[in-house]
């Protein structure tokens, strides 16, 4: 017989299990099987007609149905019933059921592993009719796969015709399977892929690349597409990586802008020099609008910030030569804790501008990282440590590291501070990322103060005067509230300014304690004393008072270097621009005891080189601190001040006395002098001398230490050496110097991650960023 459409009469037999009235007697064939199932004794029995049934299935749920059949020797025709969920009766005494045959369970075997497979198939007809069944030609029983009908729909009319065998067969088991319908919940999200195509067809300057899935999203005109260059991104006003991105519906956008530049890094520093995208959703919290509405307002302020020409003034200066060994054998300088060049020089690689090279100075560069020195063990107020290894831009040249670890002061034993804050309120500061941000930096500076300590403000624009007198840093509110108030207008009278500065932190001066101008302006001076070297002359005598000097740069576009730096080193003092919170954080919170009390003033270094070993050398950056031979003993020149816990690194680049370098000055045939050395000093590389004062003292006190001639590959130096190494040949490239060989940027940024080593606060790893970001710009 033919069996092409028995997929559709088994669907047809189950639907019509609805039907209860029209086949009433397969109730007790299914109470026989029940009560055979429950015997322990195994009886054979011989059915003489084992019939179709089908397993009922509801409607709602999608019940299937076997049918298992078997037939005795004589063949004729009946009429199914169809079970229905109701009290099982007794089963009537002449029933018989037979057992199914191995072939038969295994059909069954295999429609349990295709049910899932055919669950779905839904039966859609209209109509509906009784079930024909012929049986003829004899043959094994084979159930059919169920189907389900769907909800409310009766099945087609089927004629079902079966072949039952000639043989009895008996039962051994009956496997009931019921199928139920479950409803499946989808869930789907926007993958980033989806957003990115939203933000990119809603921000203007949002670049997507990629394949679906793993979309770059990069803004144009910042750095490259790869994971560091990635943006950053604000949702609802909070940081969020891409990844949170693959969570966020792109219909729940309700708008995105693009920040970059300036505009993005005095927001939110150097984590935005890729630029940032800021998303607003739908249905935001009121906590969430409130955040949002002071974002609004800051984004609001940066763009209206106008780009202004570039005026900017620093002091041009040529890089140190190299010095012959035999006719030149002592280098001396004065120290350098300024870091005022590192953060500016970032400013203008971060915003595209071609760096000037007058504003590199490579001491700033490297002094603006922290490095491993050990604590000094005795009384002295700093340690002393120095490494010898390979130059890595000129590989057959050597470098001397030379580096001074101040000491450690607690807290508690820090003497009491009288800080007078003089600010620029003059028309030039009014910019967002100059008196604006100037607030917010000196509330950075408030939080790190005690009720011991006092602060006092004086401003300046057209003359100068008095805001706040000395108060205890206990009256917090107070102070804050005085800053608040300050408003930029009028000309710059920079040098009345400072003259009342200084009446005013002399008036409260505080014996034994940290007494301290810190000035916080774009060093644009054009009212009174105003010339640089008028100001130099005020400063050197206002040194004398034993008030200390800080001085904070701010802001672009008018910034006159040049005029905060001699301030600094004429002042006993230190300098630091400001671009961005992150530096406010960086040099008046995490460095606030290293550079507002000093432990140690003028102190100068001396170093006297063997000709025996060395040929020339030259000092790296320093050229504005170099100091006459003869003023490494002379208490009444000025040099730099040590802070508490910070650490000053120098460089020296020497070309040993074995090798050939075109970089050897040429000497100059003496006729009454004969420059000649002694051969009795061993390994004797050089000999160190460092002279300081103690900062309320006015005599010297000297220190000496011997290096050794070594002779050491750069693949085993410290990290603290490949890292500075690293730091001084960015600056060396920077400035264009005409004094090294290689000058490849990949090389640079690979030295520099060979010394990154933990890094707990990133700066490191900023400066690595910053290699490859100035590489996009020489392309």
């Amino acid at each position: 017989m033919e069996n092409n459409h028995i997929d559709q009469q088994f669907n047809e037999a189950s639907r019509l299990s609805e039907e209860p009235t029209v086949f009433p007697g397969f109730e007790k064939v299914w109470e026989n099987i029940e009560e055979k199932l429950d015997q322990k004794k195994e009886k054979k029995r011989i059915i003489p007609i084992w019939l179709p049934y089908g397993i009922a299935a509801s409607l709602m749920i999608g019940m299937g149905a076997f049918y298992f059949i078997n037939k005795e020797e004589t063949t004729k025709s009946v009429q199914p019933s169809i079970a229905e969920n109701k009290t099982v009766q007794k089963p009537s005494s002449n029933t018989n059921i037979a057992k199914i045959d191995s072939l038969t369970k295994t059909n069954i075997k295999e429609e349990k592993k295709e049910i899932h497979s055919t669950v779905e198939k839904l039966a859609t007809n209209n109509y509906q009719a009784p079930i024909t069944v012929n049986i003829s030609n004899p043959s094994p029983v084979v159930a059919d796969r169920p189907a389900v009908a769907s909800v409310g729909v009766p099945p087609p009319v089927i004629e079902r015709h079966l072949e039952t065998s000639d043989k009895a067969v008996n039962i051994e088991e009956v496997v009931l399977m019921g199928y139920s319908s479950k409803a499946k919940s989808v869930y789907t999200s926007s993958n980033v892929s989806i957003v990115s195509n939203t933000l990119s067809g809603t921000a203007p300057g949002i670049l997507v690349s990629g394949s679906p899935k793993n979309d770059k999203i990069m803004i144009r005109g910042v750095a490259s597409i790869n994971q560091v260059n990635a943006p950053l991104y604000i949702v609802n006003g909070e940081v969020k990586d891409q990844s949170y991105l693959s969570g966020l519906d792109s219909n729940s956008i309700e708008n995105t802008q693009v920040l970059k530049g300036e505009s993005a890094t005095s927001l939110y520093g150097s984590k935005a020099l890729n630029g940032v995208i800021v998303i607003t959703t739908k249905k935001l919290s009121r906590k969430e609008k409130k955040r949002l509405k002071k974002l609004q307002e800051e984004i609001n302020k940066q763009k209206q910030i106008t780009p202004i020409s570039n005026n900017e003034s620093y002091d041009a200066f040529v890089e140190n030569p190299f010095e012959l060994a035999q006719s030149q054998p002592l280098s001396t300088f004065s120290i350098d804790v300024d870091n005022a060049s590192y953060s500016n020089v970032r400013r203008m690689i971060n915003n595209g501008e071609k760096i000037n090279k007058n504003a590199v100075r490579i001491e700033e560069m490297i002094n603006y990282f922290k490095y491993n020195y050990p604590q000094p063990k005795n009384e002295d107020p700093f340690s002393i440590n120095t490494e010898y290894n390979e130059a890595p831009w000129n590989p057959n040249h050597k470098l001397l590291k030379i580096g001074l670890q101040g000491k450690n002061i607690s807290t508690e034993k820090l003497p009491a501070s009288n800080l007078i804050f003089l600010i620029d309120v003059s028309g030039s500061m009014n910019e967002q990322n100059k008196l604006p941000l100037l607030k917010s930096s000196f509330k950075v500076l408030l939080d790190q103060l005690r009720p011991k300590d006092k602060v006092g403000i004086v401003v300046y624009a057209g003359s100068a005067g008095m805001v706040l007198p000395p108060t205890s840093a206990g009256e917090k509110a107070k102070i804050i509230q005085a800053l608040d108030q300050l408003q930029a207008g009028g000309s710059t009278a920079g040098g009345a300014g400072i003259e009342l500065a200084y009446k005013l932190a002399q008036e409260n001066f505080i014996k034994n304690g940290n007494n301290r101008v810190i000035i916080a302006t774009d060093g644009d001076f054009n009212v009174g004393t105003s010339a640089t070297t008028d100001l130099q002359t005020l400063i050197e005598e206002k040194r004398k008072s034993g008030v200390f000097l800080t001085c904070l740069g701010f802001g672009m576009g008018n910034y006159k270097d040049n005029t905060l730096e001699t301030l600094a080193n004429k002042g006993n003092g230190n300098y630091a621009y400001i671009d961005n919170m992150q530096e406010a954080n960086k040099f008046l919170g995490k460095e606030f005891t290293g550079n507002m009390y000093a432990i140690a003033k003028d102190v100068k270094i001396q170093i006297e080189f063997n000709p025996e070993y060395v040929k020339s050398y030259r000092l790296i950056g320093y050229e504005n601190r170099k100091l006459k031979n003869e003023d490494f003993v002379n208490d009444k020149i000025d040099a730099g001040e040590l802070g508490s816990g910070h650490t000053v690194t120098a460089l020296y680049e020497i070309i040993p006395n074995d090798v050939k370098s075109e970089f050897i000055p040429k000497s100059t045939d003496l006729k009454y002098t004969k420059n000649t050395y002694k051969e009795e000093f061993g390994d004797e590389l050089a000999t160190i001398k460092f002279r300081y004062k103690k900062p309320d003292g006015d005599k010297s006190k000297e220190m000496t230490q011997i290096i050794k001639n070594e002779n050491n590959r750069i693949s085993s130096a410290s990290q603290d050496f490949k890292f500075a190494s690293s730091v001084a040949w960015f600056g060396l490239v920077a400035r264009e110097s005409e004094l090294i060989q290689k000058k490849s940027l990949s090389e640079i940024e690979d030295l520099a991650k060979q010394g990154k080593n933990k890094d707990e606060e990133g700066y490191r790893s900023e400066f690595i960023r910053l290699i490859e970001t100035y590489k996009t710009t020489q392309k």
